[in-house]
């Protein structure tokens, strides 16, 4: 059975953990919860030991794995292993493996598998045999229908009521971003006295995303966003934000996303990447997303045009660059970024 990250989160409190689980998904907060509530009922279970592999490519030896599984713990009776799967496809040998262990799953270990990405392709018998033992639950993205009842269930949980007003400009100002909408909703808790929220107090307590700040424009340019990335820069633009203020953190992000494309256009280890490159758990599937729509060799142009767009924002083009409007150039990098086809977009200049 198919379940919803919230929905396995309370089936964990109802039964002993099983001992096989899959939570994949392009939401990576939902996946990153419901995982976090298994390693809490492991806690409360007495599994002290817990051990983590990093299944990022095709290098990664399910052998290495398998002999864990089968090694008995000097510290523990029973174990967790994780298996972070970031394309949630684990290959031939990866799922000879699992469907072995579901076969006859060992009494000591339960086996947590986490993915960023899923689809109707992604599934076989390797995620059917951990359905039969386990349990399956996919993060699918939130349709924007879906988003009010997201947050109602989330206020609830953190013990707040909001009218449903109240929680629909939560909605509109946090534009489906998961994570932004769960830290105004912990902001919340924090502010709010126990009395129900109303739309006059909502207005007061959340911080008006219209105002876009620059690492959500980043979010949205990343994740293959466009639109979204757009509407965010005329509303900075709006509110009278200049070019170069935006441009040190968007050089930084695109040089990040360029060592890592290099990386896997080595087929190198992109998990060991990103922890060189300090890229947190919860961001590596925006950059992930936006990987596999640009080759190196683009995202090394994109860091270029930055430096265009920069030079252009401070009146310092180089000699025999056109002069150029700075937010026309900006926008139009930033759609060929969020777009895989948008690299077009940097061979137009536009002249004043």
């Amino acid at each position: 059975m198919e379940f919803t990250p919230e929905r396995l989160t309370a089936q964990l409190a109802s039964e002993p953990l099983r001992p096989a689980y899959l939570i994949a998904g392009p939401e990576t907060l939902r996946v990153l919860e419901a995982a976090d509530a298994v390693r809490v009922q492991a806690r409360a279970e007495g599994i002290g030991e817990r051990e983590i592999f990093d299944a990022d490519g095709r290098d990664f030896d399910w052998n290495q794995l398998a002999q864990s599984v089968n090694a008995p713990s000097l510290f523990a009776s029973r174990r967790l292993l994780e298996v972070r799967l970031p394309s949630a496809k684990p290959g031939k040998d990866g799922s000879a493996f699992i469907a072995e262990f579901c076969a006859d799953p060992p009494h000591d270990v339960v086996l947590l598998i986490t993915g960023e990405d899923w689809s109707r392709q992604h599934g076989g018998k390797w995620s059917e045999s951990i359905a039969r033992v386990g349990h399956h639950a996919i993060a699918w993205a939130l349709k924007p229908h879906e988003m009010p009842d997201w947050i109602e269930r989330r206020l609830r949980a953190r013990g707040l009521r909001a009218d449903r007003d109240a929680v629909e400009r939560l909605v509109e100002r946090v534009e489906g971003n998961l994570l932004a909408a769960a830290q105004e909703i912990d902001k919340l808790a924090l502010l709010s006295d126990g009395e129900s929220i109303d739309l006059a107090r909502m207005e007061s307590y959340v911080a008006d995303a219209a105002r876009f700040d620059v690492f959500r424009l980043l979010d949205a340019t990343l994740n293959g966003q466009p639109a979204q990335a757009l509407r965010m820069l005329h509303g900075l633009r709006a509110e009278g934000e200049a070019v170069p203020a935006l441009m040190g953190m968007l050089v930084m992000e695109l040089q990040r996303a360029a060592a890592l494309a290099r990386v896997q256009a080595k087929g190198g280890n992109l998990a060991a990447e990103f922890k060189a490159q300090r890229v947190w758990d919860a961001k590596q599937a925006v950059y992930r997303r936006a990987l596999q729509r640009h080759d190196a060799a683009r995202w090394e142009r994109f860091v270029v045009e930055a430096g265009r767009v920069d030079r252009i924002a401070k009146g310092r083009p180089r000699i025999g660059e056109e002069p150029a409007d700075a937010w026309l150039a900006l926008e139009r990098l930033l759609l060929a970024i969020a777009e895989s086809r948008g690299a077009a977009l940097l061979s137009r200049r536009a002249v004043v």
